[in-house]
């Protein structure tokens, strides 16, 4: 059985742009704040999970590329098994 961050994952995989107004009406999650856990909890996991601000103040999600910077500040702090 797919859980609700699974499906909301597979849709950010997908090139989605995600509120978490979407989020909460498309994925079952119970508020924005339990979207904003998931997101934490994905970055967590190793996803690069962005967060958008829209001109019109709309915060939206997508997944992206990690830069060069993070992946370096990565390997400093964790080490040279941090990306293995």
């Amino acid at each position: 059985m797919t859980t609700k961050t699974d499906r909301f994952l597979k849709a950010l995989k997908t090139g989605n742009e995600i509120s978490p107004a979407q989020a909460v009406s498309r994925y079952g999650f119970e508020s924005p704040q339990a979207v904003g856990s998931a997101v934490r909890n994905l970055r967590e996991s190793g996803y690069a999970v962005y967060t958008n601000k829209r001109v019109n103040g709309k915060t939206t999600y997508r997944i992206g590329t990690p830069t060069r910077r993070m992946v370096a500040t990565a390997y400093r702090v964790l080490g040279a098994n941090a990306l293995a």
